[in-house]
């Protein structure tokens, strides 16, 4: 009986933790937002923050999505093989991208490198003493430190996605043309004008807008609650980074039921 006190035990501390991180996370969303409006204060933060989540993960986003691009109309042709038309090859790989593929692996590979950086660069403040020194100064640490990044990372993900979806049909077009038998430019492009539909399109954006405030906001968190020195940066860094990759992945799920199923009627 006593080993199976201890586990309860575990288990409801590990689930009174998980909805502690929850609520943290949640409060720290609504002083973000609340504090919005004094954005326009802060616009050489925004700037700054935003070359940095943008531009510095643009090699990243460029091999990622050549890549995906290019093994998703491998797979593609091999499944379709004398069963399905050349011309849907291009449909079926575009919309995979734009809906599903483009959003959320550039969330996670880019959310995986702007996250882990946000909370190392806070918890490096917060375990300094750098962020009370601001408090001291009566300048609000969400304001000065997470606002800024959080309307970077909202901003810069849907152009981030948008850009990994040109190269995933970029990548999946080069790779049609070379090594699937009987295709040709023609094909490969009346398939894409075949079944592009705009919702697809706005859906992949939406999904990339919530994925930022993921991103920038479970990197803020952790940041913020670090301590412990260099060990307790560490330990910031890898929750922010598991965080945020557990969040994009649950929350593509209930994004994709909602923009779908219920909006567009489709499953």
């Amino acid at each position: 009986m006593i080993p199976f006190a201890g586990t309860s035990a575990n288990l409801g501390r590990a689930i009174l933790g998980f909805v502690e991180e929850i609520g943290g996370i949640s409060l720290l969303t609504g002083r973000i937002l609340a504090q919005t409006p004094r954005i326009v204060r802060g616009g050489r933060l925004l700037v700054d923050q935003m070359m940095e989540i943008g531009n510095r993960s643009m090699p990243l986003v460029f091999v990622v999505s050549i890549f995906t691009g290019a093994v998703t109309a491998v797979q593609a042709s091999y499944q379709f093989q004398a069963y399905v038309p050349l011309i849907l090859l291009s449909s079926t790989v575009h919309r995979s991208v734009i809906i599903e593929l483009g959003p959320v692996l550039t969330a996670l590979v880019v959310g995986g490198r702007v996250s882990a950086s946000i909370a190392a660069e806070l918890g490096t403040m917060r375990v300094t003493e750098q962020v009370d020194a601001l408090e001291a100064m009566a300048i609000d640490p969400v304001r000065y430190l997470a606002l800024p990044r959080f309307w970077a990372a909202v901003v810069m993900m849907p152009a981030l996605t948008v850009l990994a979806d040109l190269l995933a049909i970029l990548g999946a077009w080069v790779v049609a043309l070379l090594t699937v038998p009987g295709m040709t430019n023609h094909l490969f492009v009346e398939g894409l004008k075949l079944h592009f539909y705009l919702h697809d399109f706005y859906s992949g954006l939406a999904k990339a807008v919530v994925f930022g405030m993921i991103i920038a906001v479970t990197g803020c968190f952790y940041g913020l609650r670090a301590g412990g020195g260099a060990e307790g940066v560490g330990r910031a860094t890898m929750k922010a980074v598991v965080a945020n990759c557990l969040a994009i992945l649950v929350l593509d799920y209930f994004l994709a039921t909602v923009l779908f199923q219920i909006l567009f009627g489709k499953g």
